[in-house]
């Protein structure tokens, strides 16, 4: 398990509670959830990527959202599943890095990529006339990558600073790796982390502010229109909702992942690291299918299309 008595090349991670009697339902239950993530997911993928006419800028966010979701999951369910079939939690240091990087970097794309869509649909509704000139094909080019380059840039910082710490402990207290778990094991001082880790909590809190901001001028902006009021209602009150649910659930896994308390339940424990890896993923093509117009047109028609067949 170690190299000598302060490196240890292997992690013991959480048991869920009372993992030896209820694991085989923990299983069925967890990898139904994951069956569903991945065909809700790339449904909603597929059909965008097929029809034309959903090759807008706001659809095209919209995949990007799934693709992300699918790739964030990847990290966690395979890994808790082979995890809860062999009833042991453990992982070597390489895969716990590994599981961190992915896991936040999911986080931090999705952050992005629900500021870009708030941009776009200030744009679409407060700019009209400018729209197809703001959001064209390289400037949505450059926001998309942007969405995926500055969170692993932000991870691959992270997770080099947390590798070049000396361990001397290797239980990590929740279901997952994460960056500031693995720093906690550390023996020596962690301020070097501390300080980048509030940096990019800081940006991120930016954006989220940003986001907030935008639909707090998009409300006042679609007062004076009916149109406005008809747009706004149908393309941004599902994403006032992802971004809702996707604030409060990072906020209270970041304020429990550095200030948790022994005193917190395991169950509130659980639910607090697993919920932004479960609502999510499932929520949105849900919520964005149902919403939009035009998008759940095409997945009826999708339907019906693989009914006939």
């Amino acid at each position: 398990m170690m190299d000598n008595m302060t490196h240890f090349t292997t992690y013991t991670l959480m048991e869920p509670h009372n993992a030896k009697s209820y694991r085989y339902i923990y299983f069925t239950c967890f990898l139904f959830l994951y069956g569903m993530i991945l065909f809700l997911n790339i449904w909603l993928s597929v059909v965008i990527v097929l029809e034309k006419a959903l090759h807008e800028p706001m659809y095209i966010f919209l995949c990007n959202l799934c693709v992300n979701d699918i790739y964030g999951t990847i990290a966690f369910y395979p890994k808790f599943l082979h995890d809860l079939i062999l009833n042991s939690y453990v992982i070597p240091s390489y895969m716990c890095a590994f599981q961190a990087f992915v896991v936040y970097t999911y986080v931090m794309c999705e952050y992005s990529t629900l500021a870009v869509m708030a941009y776009d649909r200030h744009v679409a509704i407060c700019r009209p006339l400018d729209y197809h000139t703001k959001m064209n094909k390289f400037s949505c080019s450059i926001l998309l990558g942007l969405c995926w380059v500055i969170p692993f840039l932000n991870m691959f910082i992270a997770v080099f600073l947390s590798n070049r710490l000396k361990l001397c402990k290797y239980h990590i207290n929740k279901l997952y790796c994460d960056n500031w778990s693995m720093v906690k094991l550390s023996c020596e001082s962690t301020v070097i982390n501390n300080i980048y880790g509030y940096f990019v909590i800081s940006f991120y809190f930016c954006l989220s502010v940003f986001i907030i901001l935008s639909y707090i001028k998009l409300i006042i902006a679609c007062k004076a229109s009916l149109e406005c009021r008809r747009k706004f209602w149908q393309t941004c009150v599902p994403h006032m909702f992802t971004v809702i649910n996707y604030v409060i659930a990072v906020f209270f896994d970041a304020m429990y992942s550095r200030y948790g308390s022994n005193n917190v339940s395991e169950s509130l424990q659980n639910f607090l690291a697993l919920e932004m890896l479960i609502v999510p993923p499932l929520a949105n093509p849900v919520i964005y299918g149902l919403k939009l117009h035009e998008v759940r047109k095409r997945i009826f028609k999708s339907f019906v299309n693989i009914r006939k067949q």
